[in-house]
């Protein structure tokens, strides 16, 4: 047991807080799942072991259980895409209020409004704020309604809780976009499953990871990896995960006649992934927004660099030119990949600065952090 892990369950002892319930839009098990989801597991995988009794309302997941028990906690799930949302508050009115002593909402979008019905101790999480993803996500006004209660509705409620967010650079946008300027910053962690292993791939490989939706701009990727092979023409690039824009993304793949170069093997499995960051010789996103981009310290931990678009979320993921590098809008993604996998001196640093950037996170120390911030608003609220 880590010394944070200690410590946790120390905190957990002595405070107030038993039962915990969690409100999140999706599960772990969804196929749409994302870093979002596997950072919720982690939290609340330590929570669990640290004594809480941790139960989580989600939406249902098409042809699985509506209740499970994952790693110690507790899910629920019922309700569709939307209904989630008034179900789950509705619930809470109901019975939550008054058989939990805290309540943590994972805001993707679109909160559960704690706020106006919990009377405990609470806790926000906000990854990113979505802004210009719901035209991207959703068709017509119901974009136009995500965007109204992200950004007008529900921020004045949220500005006297305590709130968590994953960066420095998201932090800033969740105070520049929503008005709320006290989120704590508690960084992701990286399990140490993510280590150097297998030998790299012999020729150039570089490697995507991610939901295959609009906001990942897996589109423009592919046509920087065309670029890329011209420049490199031995290259060769893999973009890992599932989603519903696979059918154009392979239509692009095809129309690129590159079908021998680019391959998307779906969602694959955690040894798999690992297989894949070791022999990657570099990590890419072109991602427009992102609370972390968890895909990116996950290489970084198997000493794979990275080479990324400049957004909030990225700026703390990457440690720029130690860890990585960023790509400031107007400037080449295609051209920094070739230039690095073509400069074995360069490489090799920044796989070394890589890996010992990572080094840096823990989840036994984020669990640890977003639990103090849940216990100091119980005693907030006693004062």
């Amino acid at each position: 047991m880590s010394e944070a892990a200690r410590e946790l369950a120390a905190l957990v002892a002595a405070s107030s807080i038993r039962r915990v319930r969690v409100m999140a839009w999706r599960d772990l098990d969804d196929p749409e799942a994302g870093g979002s989801e596997m950072h919720m597991d982690s939290i609340l995988s330590a929570w669990a072991a640290a004594g809480l009794r941790v139960d989580v309302r989600t939406s249902a997941v098409h042809g699985q259980a509506s209740r499970i028990r994952r790693h110690g906690y507790f899910v629920e799930r019922k309700g569709g895409r939307y209904q989630v949302f008034p179900q789950a508050i509705a619930r809470g009115i109901r019975y939550d209020r008054h058989h939990y002593d805290a309540l943590v909402e994972i805001w993707n979008g679109v909160p559960f409004f704690g706020p106006l019905w919990f009377p405990g101790a609470r806790l926000t999480l906000i990854h990113h704020v979505h802004s210009t993803m719901w035209k991207e996500s959703i068709p017509g006004p119901l974009a136009d309604l995500g965007w109204f209660i992200e950004h007008r509705v529900a921020p004045p409620l949220y500005r006297s809780g305590s709130v968590a967010t994953l960066s420095s650079s998201g932090a800033a946008e969740i105070d520049e976009l929503l008005g709320i300027s006290h989120a704590a910053v508690v960084p992701v962690g990286i399990s140490p499953f993510f280590s150097p292993g297998a030998e790299r791939a012999p020729e150039p490989l570089v490697v995507a990871v991610g939901r295959l939706v609009p906001v990942k701009h897996f589109d423009t990727l592919i046509r920087e990896f065309a670029k890329v092979r011209a420049l490199v023409p031995t290259a060769t690039f893999v973009i890992a995960g599932e989603g519903y824009l696979r059918p154009e993304l392979e239509a692009l793949v095809a129309a690129q006649s590159a079908t021998e170069w680019i391959s998307l093997p779906g969602r694959i499995s955690d040894d798999q992934l690992l297989d894949l960051y070791r022999r990657a010789w570099v990590v890419s996103s072109s991602s427009s927004r992102e609370g972390w981009g968890m895909s990116i310290t996950e290489a970084a931990a198997c000493a794979t660099p990275s080479v990324v678009v400049d957004i909030a979320g990225h700026r703390d993921a990457v440690d720029n030119g130690v860890s990585g590098i960023l790509v400031k809008e107007g400037e080449s993604l295609a051209d920094a990949i070739a230039s690095l996998v073509t400069d074995p001196q360069r490489l090799d640093q920044l796989r070394r600065g890589a890996l010992e950037f990572a080094s840096r996170f823990s989840w036994d120390a984020t669990a640890l952090s977003l639990f103090k911030l849940l216990a100091a608003d119980v005693a907030k609220r006693r004062s």
